[in-house]
């Protein structure tokens, strides 16, 4: 009969293999970065590895990395990685395009590292401080500058919508187009109460002013000057009639180029036109 092997033995070795500091030891250097805590870079120096575990190149990385960590203590350097596929928002942040992506960061001055990546380069890295011939990124593309916040919650909102549409495809059973077409109404009465909003907002800051009539700046001018004028042709023309009449009485039967004279003086001169005129020469 063979010996019967107690339950425990394995759960046993288990624990005895988690439990050896050759293994436990090397996670535990290096230091988790998330949303959450990313200002903690801003004090001290630090290392961030940004990688993710489907990388095949991060993948290589990581025994360097971790051998790396081992020292980080004497070094005075912090050692941190960065799961770009659990922080997304710190991929934007930190404009990751390629993986793996190594950082340092002093005091908060962030600059991307670009050399080999073995454990000597990075201790030489450190130690012979190889980081001052690198410029620092701007501040305005610092991780901790508004325009990066941005970046990091247009990321954010992504990956929102991202499992979002899982939820929808997967436990609520919806087809793909039905997905979709979610999202595209609720992106159009977005944009339109939006829209509503900063025509509100700019109403109140600039409100519209009201018609008003055309006032003219030379109608003053006008108006008295040709007063004076028609009133002075109302005189005129009384004075030429006043004459005809005296005309008349002296010779009942007037010469055809004396008609023709009186007709003249007897011209009646519109006021608009009079007033045209006047507007022309202003």
């Amino acid at each position: 009969m063979a010996p019967s092997r107690s339950p425990l033995l394995p759960l046993i070795f288990v624990l005895l293999w988690w439990g050896s500091p050759e293994i436990r030891g090397l996670w535990r250097n290096v230091r988790t970065i998330t949303d959450k805590n990313w200002k903690e870079l801003l004090e001290g120096e630090w290392m961030i590895e940004f990688y993710a575990p489907w990388c095949p190149a991060c993948q290589n990385l990581q025994p360097e990395w971790e051998d790396f960590a081992e020292l980080g203590e004497d070094l005075e350097v912090n050692i941190a990685k960065v799961d770009v596929t659990e922080q997304p928002g710190l991929s934007g942040r930190f404009i990751i395009t390629a993986l793996p992506t190594i950082y340092h960061c002093k005091d908060g001055e962030f600059r991307r590292y670009q050399g080999p990546r073995t454990k000597e380069d990075f201790i030489n890295f450190i130690n012979d401080k190889q980081w001052k011939t690198i410029e620092p990124i701007s501040s305005w593309f610092g991780p901790g500058s508004f325009l990066m916040s941005s970046m990091s919650a247009l990321f954010q909102l992504s990956m929102w919508i991202r499992t979002c549409h899982n939820y929808f495809i997967e436990d609520l059973k919806i087809p793909v187009w039905g997905s979709y077409t979610i999202f595209a109404l609720a992106t159009l009465f977005s944009g339109l109460i939006l829209g509503l909003v900063m025509v509100f907002v700019a109403d109140c800051l600039c409100p519209s002013k009201r018609n008003k009539p055309q006032q003219y700046p030379y109608s003053k001018k006008i108006l008295p000057e040709s007063a004076l004028l028609l009133k002075k042709l109302e005189q005129e023309q009384e004075a030429d009639e006043e004459d005809v009449s005296d005309d008349e009485l002296e010779n009942e039967n007037p010469s055809k180029k004396d008609f023709s004279q009186t007709a003249m003086r007897q011209r009646v001169f519109s006021p608009l036109s009079i007033v045209d005129k006047s507007k022309k020469n202003y």
